[in-house]
């Protein structure tokens, strides 16, 4: 048998290795087979072969001719090139006979002499194409009548949807006449072919049309066993299905495709028959798709451009094709089985990207991107998502030049920026600046793509923004270049040039000179931190003055920065505090950036004022105004560090995890590394060594970076593994990230706890006096630098390290007394276990058990279990039974009780908290009494403090609770 897939030139037949039987196809052969032998036997047949190219036409006709050996065959295969030569298929169908009569005159010539000579000799000119003479028409029908009578005859048309219109007339006109005749005609054509002779022949009432279905995904499998000796397996034939639509031709492609290159019959390789493997699969479909009216390749292509599932009306539009012409071309390209109707998402598509790609294939890069500038005008005038806009200009690979264009990709650009994606930024904005063309550009647009280049590509960020510095007039747009060059400088490693913009601009005596110098130092300052090399170089450079008024948002910012590099130095700390809580008192929050917000509350937590801190610290991620993703995560880690300062470890994971929200582990940042550190804190505070272990396997290697977030990761690693029972281990790396913290100049005590958890590793490892010596060093610092809590923390430390008892409770009790009004609950709860424990060993148990209930009643509120198991054992050695605790404080409060007892705060009655909430005022009284309870509190008028109590020393801020 022949081929399956009718594979063959686009003007002949041919093959390419060992074809395959026809396979699915015994009810089109049991009919062919039955038209033959009737035939043979005196009756007449009328066949036409329908479908798209590939699927098996030709190799049905061949099938027929070699099972026809009793019938005279004539065959021919219609031609585009010989469309306007009249009668040229009719010509070559019937020219044997004409060359058998003249072969052998012993056979009557058909017709009379005296009427015509030879048909088939008749010129072009003779023949008018559309009106050909009946007589003419008669003469050649006679010829083929004459020539049945001897032998009946199969007449086999290949294509004959491409044959010229005079050649039609003829077939038709011998349709027509076949009744009573020993003759078989059978045609294929394409399927959806407007032809008024075709459609005449197959309205016969002895027309049997055969329309050959697609192969199934079991004969897939056949076909691939001709070709290759594997059928494989379900997914391999489905996926295959898939891609070709079931088309023969395609199928025999794609699988010779695998057979050349090697590659099994896997799913996987399918998909990868994306280089030399498709290139064959790929020109078969373009041969298809060549065969096909130029509407029907317009429509291919514009829905390869588009992409799928697009509206149908808009890929006309493009195609410039109306709304018959481009339906009518999907239904020619859904038999071809190249595209399908996705009944759920109501629209057209490929079969598989692959067929989608090697239509994109097909069309220029110059035609190509001319086309997808179309489409995103087209897209955009239609309201489409601005992405899909964006994704066909990028395609487009030309400058926009259109302000929609340039504005679209501009808006796009500053979402990602806010986002955190300055890669993204960058991508969507040097369309936009042509390289070699800078200077025609705005320099607005300049400066936007340095600022998203100063994180992606420093180098190019420098060139820009030089250049938009030089152009740009509006002193908010130079400021903003400005300041993107200094950080590119810097980042670049030319501080000095960096520092000189910053000078040249203090002195320039323009009239916003001081305030634009003063943000741009800020911002210089806070840029530098990524780099240890050029955050020590700067801040041994510029001036580190506190005693800014803080009357302007500059001013405020600049004494901000300043303060947090200061008070980490450990330099002149309570004036650090001073300055911000000054700054902070005067700020105003339609005046003061994101900017002011995080420093400050940045500061105040470097200062040792965990409350202050992480009340602007929610002021500054709950607030209107939208931050940079970094930016914003970033204040998270310091957020969820200040709450677990304060020992609201919820509070803190909360935060941490918000940071981390949506990252894969092996790629978190410097700005999400605080936020790891703080959430491993919070599972080793609540006893949960599983989950702490989970928190960092898989995320970076903190010794691997420099920057000082990755120090206070290395620092939690180190106590991880002193919970994990490795002392030494946990020393090496608490000792190396103590290194780290001093070589970037944090050696303030409240910066980083890692001091701490060396000093309990050395305790650990029997080395007392090394102990000592970490909390007199930061008992020092803190004294000095009027630090509570970090000052508590380290006579908590030196009294662990001491082995007189009396020594032990006189260190603890201050170290008590010092943390009492700082809100460090967790904190002091761990010194009043241990204090519980020194008092019971001086024999003191009524003394030890209260301090001690005080410790387990904290533990328990915070939810540091492993601390609360600590001292409900401590009890138990007391000769306590303690009962299961109460829980106290604003953590303890359920969210009704919270919203309720907020409400009251404010002055809302009970009548208006019910209405507020839609419940009844006697749920109201119920969740007050128990909001009454954990916070220890007798009414309302001591709700307001008791929900966010002030820091001692501080006084609210006018306009905003304390």
């Amino acid at each position: 048998m022949t081929v399956v897939t009718g594979e063959r030139s686009p003007h002949g037949s041919g093959k390419t290795g060992a074809p395959p039987e026809l396979v699915e196809r015994e009810r089109e052969l049991s009919v062919l087979t039955e038209a033959a032998r009737r035939a043979a036997a005196g009756s007449p047949g009328l066949i036409v072969l329908e479908g798209p190219d590939g699927i098996g036409k030709s190799a049905l006709l061949r099938a027929l001719v070699g099972a026809a050996p009793a019938l005279h065959v004539l065959t021919a295969r219609a031609e585009p090139e010989q469309q306007q030569t009249p009668l040229s298929l009719a010509r070559r169908l019937v020219a044997p006979l004409a060359e058998a009569y003249r072969a052998d005159p012993a056979l009557p010539w058909p017709v009379h002499p005296e009427k015509s000579a030879d048909p088939t000799a008749r010129g072009k000119s003779d023949i008018d194409v559309n009106a050909v003479p009946h007589g003419l028409l008669a003469e050649l029908y006679e010829l083929l009548r004459s020539a049945a009578t001897h032998r009946p005859l199969l007449l086999a048309v290949d294509d004959a949807h491409l044959a010229d219109p005079a050649s039609l007339h003829f077939l038709a006109h011998t349709a027509r006449r076949l009744p009573g005749q020993p003759v078989l005609l059978a045609l294929s054509c394409r399927g959806g072919h407007a032809s008024a002779s075709l459609d005449e022949i197959a309205a016969q009432p002895q027309c049997r049309t055969l329309r050959p279905r697609p192969l199934t995904a079991e004969g897939i499998g056949r076909v691939a066993q001709a070709l290759t000796g594997s059928a494989g397996d379900a997914q391999f034939q489905g996926s295959c299905l898939a891609v070709t639509g079931g088309n023969p031709l395609l199928v025999t492609r794609l699988v010779s495709a695998l057979r050349e290159n090697g590659l099994d019959l896997t799913v996987e390789n399918i998909t990868a028959v994306d280089g030399q493997g498709a290139q064959s699969f790929r020109s078969r479909i373009a041969h298809l798709l060549s065969q096909q009216p130029d509407s029907v390749l317009r429509a291919v292509r514009a829905m390869a451009v588009l992409g799928d599932g697009t509206p149908t009306d808009l890929c006309g539009r493009l195609a410039t094709l109306d709304e018959p012409a481009f339906a009518q071309s999907l239904f020619t390209l859904n038999s071809l089985g190249l595209v399908g109707f996705t009944a759920g998402a109501g629209a057209w598509s490929f079969t598989h990207p692959v067929v989608r790609e090697a239509v994109l294939d097909g069309i220029g890069d110059r035609e190509g991107g001319a086309a997808h500038g179309r489409a995103a005008r087209l897209l955009h005038d239609s309201g489409a998502p601005t992405a899909e806009v964006i994704a066909q200009l990028l395609r487009s690979q030309g400058t926009p030049t259109e302000p929609w264009a340039t504005t679209l990709l501009r808006e796009a650009a500053r979402e990602a920026m806010l986002a955190s994606r300055p890669e993204r930024a960058v991508e969507l904005l040097r369309p936009c600046v042509p390289e070699g063309r800078e200077n025609e550009c705005s320099p607005a647009l300049l400066t936007e793509l340095g600022v998203a280049e100063g994180r992606v590509d420093p180098e190019a960020a420098v060139g820009h923004l030089t250049v938009a510095l030089k152009r740009a007039i509006d002193p908010e747009l130079r400021l903003t270049a400005l300041s993107a060059l200094a950080v590119g400088l810097a980042r670049t490693g030319q501080l000095a040039r960096a520092v000189g913009l910053l000078n040249r601009h203090r002195t320039t005596g323009a009239e916003d000179g001081v305030a634009s110098a003063q943000l741009l130092e800020a911002q210089l300052l806070m840029a530098v931190i990524g780099s240890r090399e050029a955050y020590l170089e700067l801040i041994d450079t510029v001036p580190l003055d506190l005693d800014l008024p803080g009357e302007t948002p500059a001013e405020r910012v600049l004494v901000a920065t300043r303060a947090v590099l200061v008070a980490s130095r450990m330099d002149r700390v309570p004036e650090c505090l001073a300055a911000t809580r000054r700054a902070w008192q005067r700020s105003s929050p339609t005046t003061d950036s994101y900017a002011f917000l995080a420093t400050a509350a940045t500061s105040l937590l470097y200062t040792d004022a965990p409350r202050e801190a992480e009340d602007v610290f929610r002021q500054l991620i709950h607030g209107g105004e939208t931050l940079p993703e970094d930016e914003c995560r970033n204040a998270l880690g310091l957020s969820a560090d200040a709450c677990l300062r304060l020992g609201s470890l919820e509070a803190a994971l909360k935060s941490a995890t918000r940071a981390l929200k949506d990252t894969d582990l092996a790629a978190v940042s410097h700005h999400q590394a605080l936020a790891l550190a703080i959430r491993l804190h919070v599972f080793l505070e609540q006893g949960d060594l599983d989950a702490a272990s989970a928190a960092v396997a898989g995320s970076p290697d903190p010794k691997d970076e420099d920057a000082w977030q990755w120090n206070e990761l290395l620092g939690a690693h180190g106590r991880l593994r002193l919970a994990q029972g490795d002392a030494e281990g946990a020393l090496a790396l608490l000792t190396e990230c103590g290194r780290r913290q001093r070589a970037w100049q944090r050696t303030n005590p409240a910066v980083s706890p890692w001091w701490y958890w060396a000093g309990q590793a050395h305790l650990a490892l029997g080395q007392h006096a090394e102990a000592r010596e970490l909390a007199d060093e930061a008992i020092g610092l803190a004294r000095a630098g009027q630090l509570p809590c970090a000052l508590g923390t380290a006579l908590e430390l030196r009294a662990a390290a001491v082995h007189d008892p009396r020594e032990r409770a006189a260190l603890l009790e201050e170290a008590e007394a010092v943390l009492a009004p700082t809100g460090a609950e967790l904190i002091l709860a761990r010194v009043r276990v241990s204090r519980g424990r020194a008092l019971y060993e001086l024999g003191h148990k009524e003394a030890a058990r209260e301090v001690l209930r005080k410790g387990w009643n904290a533990s328990y509120a915070a939810g540091a279990r492993a601390l609360h198991e600590e001292a409900r054992k401590a009890l138990l050695a007391t000769g306590a039974r303690p009962r299961r605790p109460v829980s106290r404080g604003l953590g303890s409060l359920t969210r009704s009780q919270s919203q309720v007892a907020r409400l009251a705060a404010e002055g809302a009655s009970n009548a208006e908290i019910a209405e507020t909430l839609f419940v009844t005022q006697r749920t109201v009284e119920v969740h007050l009494t128990s909001a009454y309870r954990k916070l220890g509190v007798s009414g309302r008028r001591e709700l307001r403090g008791a929900l966010r109590p002030p820091e001692e020393g501080t006084r609210p801020k006018p306009g905003r609770p304390a």
